[in-house]
């Protein structure tokens, strides 16, 4: 699905008038969830799922183009856990 496709489900679910609303909302959404995490806080929408900040580990690594093997620094990446709802209708 695409921002689009996701701002036209909001605006016909919520019964707002207009695109341009339901994309307010939707980025506004996505705005608070990312200012969360980069506070190192969690995300957590009930049902669907949770989004959190993780360390990763530094590791070798293979350049595909070359063969040659690589160290891959550590770094923070996001991680999301799905949610009962998602699991159980994916599962």
């Amino acid at each position: 699905m695409t921002k689009a496709g996701l701002v036209e489900r909001i605006k016909d679910k919520a019964g707002l008038n207009t695109k341009v609303q339901a994309e307010m909302v939707l980025d506004t959404i996505v705005e608070s969830a990312r200012d969360a995490l980069l506070e190192g806080d969690s995300a957590i929408f009930t049902g669907f799922g949770s989004f959190k900040v993780v360390q990763r580990a530094a590791r070798t690594g293979r350049n595909p183009g070359t063969g040659e093997m690589i160290r891959i620094p550590e770094c923070k990446v996001v991680k999301y856990t799905m949610g009962k709802r998602v699991k159980g209708a994916i599962c």
